[in-house]
């Protein structure tokens, strides 16, 4: 549907072992299309065929890993969330499965939220207990010198069906009071964390540490690592999460 007052549309990816994709469905903005690689993984690239999301819409990306497969999912450019005409909240569903042996490198670009705008954003991830993960989230509340849009982002992983993370962050105006304060964004306008999840984490976990002044990496009740960043802006913020993935020796 797509009359602009509230688009729902939504996109879906299979992977299978040897490279193939046996489903590579989209619609509306949610352009997915196979890209060259320069690994071992396969590549799908989202690319926005629209400007989107705009208040109202909503739209949902899903991506299978099946057993013994490995996917990278990137994306073209940021994707920028703009008030619609209604001033509805727009939602944007994610759901990531990843089989046996699966591997899965979730990394898109970041997510601009503008002024007047309001997302619900929500990734839920379930993996297999052999499956590896990298998954970075980067949000940047407005453009360049604007005022932020408001956001709620929930990330909610499972291992083997057990929780391994679930967190919400809220920011920007009609968000619950501290948003901006020293305990979550400190007056930054960038944040993102980045996931990884290895089972060889089991036998070498992680330590806590600093990375730099204003990200620090922590080892989960699980094989996995999160490292949390809050940056002024985006580019900050990508160099500190690149560091921080550099930092690990990746399937």
């Amino acid at each position: 549907m797509n009359d602009r007052t509230g688009l729902t549309a939504s996109a879906r990816i299979v992977a299978a072992p040897g490279g193939s994709l046996p489903v590579l469905e989209s619609d509306g903005p949610l352009a997915l299309r196979r890209t060259r690689a320069t690994g071992p993984h396969t590549r799908v690239t989202v690319v926005g065929a629209m400007s989107a999301p705009l208040g109202g819409d909503r739209l949902r990306l899903e991506a299978e890993v099946r057993d013994g497969a490995r996917l990278l999912v990137d994306s073209a450019a940021a994707t920028v969330a703009l008030p619609g005409r209604t001033g509805a909240p727009a939602s944007y569903e994610i759901g990531l499965t990843v089989g046996a042996g699966a591997e899965l490198r979730w990394l898109p670009e970041q997510l601009v939220c503008a002024t007047g705008s309001v997302l619900r954003m929500r990734t839920t991830v379930d993996l297999d207990p052999t499956a590896r993960l990298v998954l970075r989230e980067e949000q940047v509340l407005g453009r360049h010198r604007e005022e932020p849009g408001t956001l709620t982002s929930r990330l909610t992983v499972r291992r083997a069906g057990r929780p391994l993370l679930d967190q919400e962050l809220g920011c920007g105006p009609g968000a619950p009071g501290g948003w901006d304060g020293p305990a979550v964004l400190a007056g930054h306008r960038a944040t993102g964390q980045l996931l990884v999840v290895d089972p060889e984490f089991a036998d070498k976990p992680a330590e806590t540490r600093l990375l730099g002044e204003h990200a620090v990496l922590a080892p989960l009740a699980g094989p996995a690592v999160l490292v949390t960043a809050v940056a002024p802006d985006a580019l900050v913020l990508r160099r500190v999460l690149d560091e921080a993935l550099g930092l690990f020796a990746l399937f």
